[in-house]
């Protein structure tokens, strides 16, 4: 009787802990501007183990960085905290089938995130066209 009452307790721990951790996650869809219509992009944004806050965002259908007006080189994902500046988080990459995934991590817990082309992947602030945006509100 212990044991099937301890297995009984086991499982309901694993599935209290399995919700838990499934609730923290939460998905955002990416607003693109008028020049990239067709685009669609989804941020997934978790917690790590710091209490930092994790994104993972994906694009499709988003047009080669090239083939905007004007021209750019690479697209570049910004993130910016309420009364801050934009700050560079890295290069996205577009495949031939014009889509992209882009990881990374920020204390912030609310920010705007936006991807922009740019002729400079280490652009310091944004100066090319905004393709896509979301506010993020933890």
């Amino acid at each position: 009787m212990r044991s099937t009452v301890y297995k009984i307790s086991g499982v309901v721990i694993l599935v209290v802990a399995s919700l838990t951790i499934a609730s923290a996650s939460h998905k955002y869809k990416l607003n693109p501007s008028t020049i990239v219509p067709a685009a669609t992009g989804e941020i997934e944004v978790d917690k790590d183990k710091n209490g930092n806050t994790t994104i993972d965002l994906k694009v499709k259908h988003l047009a080669k960085p090239e083939n905007l007006s004007p021209p750019q080189t690479t697209y570049v994902v910004w993130i910016q905290k309420p009364g801050g500046d934009p700050e560079n988080q890295g290069q996205l990459k577009v495949n031939d089938k014009l889509e992209g995934e882009f990881k990374t991590v920020t204390p912030y817990k609310s920010f705007q995130i936006s991807v922009t082309g740019e002729t400079n992947p280490n652009a310091s602030a944004p100066s090319g066209p905004e393709v896509l945006r979301q506010q993020i509100t933890q």
